[in-house]
């Protein structure tokens, strides 16, 4: 390990979750062959011993670094990932080694900044680096984060979340995300949208994006509702009332309410409202349409149906979502 070069210290434990470690060292190595200056940073895989590590995909990955080479040194980075392995007791197994815990500890301390990546929010909450910090994980285990951890404000929500030095990412391929942002934070945000575009990602999710949208819903098990979604997801400015959307599957209304009610859970009205509150998220997010525009083309006809729909979906208003959620690019 280079001490000239801003080190990444990934943690490596067994049970890691394999993309919680390769997604944040693909975009920093990405980085370094994309933008210039940026051979600076080093990303190195730290385990407790150079052998393999079993991850919960069970393919092995070889340790860079033992820990205690790199307990001693400055970290620029320290990333701290999950685990999805549960003990006989219901718990994440990593947290039931104090001996990891201590390390995160032990490391956080020579960090100029700590981030963690899924349930990897737990270590962090289980080392005390979360108290009187807000902070986002995996929203499965969002509820058992703040059950365990009172003195953290848990918010299931956000993509990620920064408090000051400490990032908290939420689950899977959110780590892109955060990996992406930690760039940003070094580099800018025109470095990290050159990562983002050669690794096929729009660079348009900030943190605090929720977690939940349309497209994450449960899939149907039947085909026609999953055309019907389709059909409202394209469709969104046309008329999308509960006997159109009956008449295209060929079906009675109460037939059709009865059929959402079954495979998604929901009526057929507030599925169509959450999609053009998805669409219109987007569009506060990515673009400078006037309200009004927004409204047209996400189906609300008028910016007082958009701005009730929000209130309703996501407690806030259209224009408190853009202040907050806007693209940095767009910012004025």
């Amino acid at each position: 390990m280079d001490q000239a070069k801003r080190t990444v210290v990934v943690l490596l434990f067994d049970g890691v979750d394999l993309l919680d470690v390769t997604g944040p060292a693909e975009v920093f190595g990405m980085l370094r062959r994309e933008v210039d200056g940026a051979d600076g940073h080093e990303v190195v895989l730290a385990a407790e011993t150079l052998d393999p590590v079993t991850t919960s995909a069970g393919v092995r990955v070889l340790p860079d670094v033992t820990l205690a080479e790199v307990a001693g040194r400055s970290i620029d980075t320290l990333i701290v990932p999950g685990s999805v392995e549960i003990d006989d007791q219901g718990r994440i197994r990593a947290l039931t080694d104090p001996a990891l815990v201590a390390r995160v500890r032990e490391l956080a301390v020579r960090s100029r900044r700590v981030a963690s990546v899924c349930v990897g929010a737990h270590l962090l909450a289980e080392a005390g680096l979360l108290d009187g910090r807000r902070a986002t994980t995996h929203w499965s285990t969002a509820q058992q984060l703040a059950d365990d951890h009172p003195a953290v404000e848990v918010d299931p929500d956000p993509i990620f979340i920064r408090e000051g030095d400490v990032w908290t990412g939420a689950g899977i391929t959110a780590c892109l995300d955060l990996s992406l942002a930690l760039v940003a934070d070094d580099f800018g945000e025109a470095a990290a949208l050159r990562v983002a575009r050669q690794l096929v990602m729009y660079l348009k999710r900030p943190g605090g994006q929720s977690q939940f949208s349309v497209p994450l819903e449960p899939l149907s098990t039947t085909r026609r509702v999953e055309e019907l979604r389709h059909h409202v997801t394209r469709h969104l400015c046309e008329p999308l009332s509960v006997a159109d959307l009956a008449a295209r599957i060929h079906v009675s209304e109460r037939q059709l309410a009865r059929i959402f009610r079954t495979e998604l859970g929901t009526t057929p009205a507030a599925y169509v409202e959450s999609a053009r509150v998805e669409a219109a998220r987007i569009r506060l997010e990515t673009t400078d349409d006037t309200l009004e525009r927004v409204a047209s083309a996400c189906g609300f006809g008028t910016t007082d149906t958009l701005v009730r729909a929000f209130r309703r979906r996501l407690d806030t208003t259209p224009t408190e979502y853009r202040g907050r959620f806007r693209h940095p690019a767009l910012q004025r």
